[in-house]
C-alpha cells in the first residue's frame, strides 16, 4: 500500500471537507463522515486538525488567501484608481465564478453550531475590503469620486457584487443575459454610480 506524504493527507483532508461541507452543511458533517471519504482514520484527521472548527476556518482561510492574493497583485499592477477599482471589481466577481465552493464557505455557510472565526484570521480576511476602500479613497482625493467613508462604500460594493455572483450562482438571472455581460454592466454600474455621486455633490 502506497502511503501519501503528510502535505498530501493534509491537502486530501481539505478537499475532501471542501466538498463535503457544501453537501451536507456544518451541522452533518463529523470527522468521522471526512475519514471515511478521505480513506484514513479519525484519528489521522486530528494530527492534522485539532476538531472540526479548526478544519472549517482553515478552509475559509485558504479561500480568503486566494481572493487576497488576486486583490493585492491589482493593486500594485494598476496605478490608476478608478481603473483599479474596476479591476478589483473584476478579480472579485472572477474569483466567486472560479471558486465556488470556497466562495460558499467564505460567505455563504451557515454558521449554526460552528465557533466564531477566530479575531485574528477576520483581520487578515478584512484585507479584500481594505484594498477596495483604499482605491476609494485615492479616487477622492484625485476629485474622480465623492466619498465620505471608502469603508463603509467598499462594503456597499461588496454588498451589490456579492447579490449579482448569488443570483447567478442560483441561476436566477434571465437566460437572455450572458454572465460576462451581466458582469460587466454590473462593475460599470457601480462605477457610474460613484461618478454620479460626484457630480451631485
Amino acid at each position: 500500500m502506497a502511503f501519501l506524504p503528510q502535505v498530501d493527507i493534509r491537502r486530501n483532508i481539505l478537499d475532501v471537507t471542501r466538498r463535503l461541507l457544501i453537501e451536507q452543511g456544518t451541522t452533518r458533517l463529523s470527522i468521522r463522515m471526512i475519514a471515511r471519504e478521505v480513506g484514513c482514520s479519525v484519528g489521522t484527521i486530528y494530527v492534522y486538525f485539532e476538531n472540526k472548527d479548526v478544519l472549517i476556518h482553515a478552509l475559509i482561510e485558504e479561500g480568503f488567501d486566494k481572493l487576497v492574493e488576486m486583490q493585492e497583485q491589482t493593486e500594485k499592477a494598476v496605478s490608476d484608481p478608478l481603473q483599479r477599482l474596476s479591476a478589483l471589481c473584476r478579480n472579485y466577481i472572477r474569483f466567486a465564478m472560479q471558486n465556488p465552493e470556497y466562495y460558499e464557505i467564505m460567505f455563504m455557510l451557515k454558521p449554526e453550531r460552528m465557533a466564531r472565526y477566530p479575531a485574528e484570521k477576520y483581520r487578515k480576511a478584512r484585507r479584500s475590503l481594505e484594498i477596495i476602500a483604499a482605491a476609494l479613497e485615492q479616487c477622492g482625493a484625485k476629485g474622480l469620486m465623492s466619498v465620505a467613508e471608502p469603508y463603509m462604500e467598499a462594503h456597499l460594493i461588496w454588498a451589490f457584487m456579492h447579490g449579482i455572483v448569488s443570483l447567478i450562482g442560483v441561476k436566477r438571472i434571465d437566460h437572455r443575459f450572458a454572465e460576462a455581460e451581466i458582469t460587466e454592466a454590473a462593475i460599470q454600474r457601480i462605477i457610474e454610480m460613484n461618478l454620479k455621486e460626484k457630480e451631485r455633490s
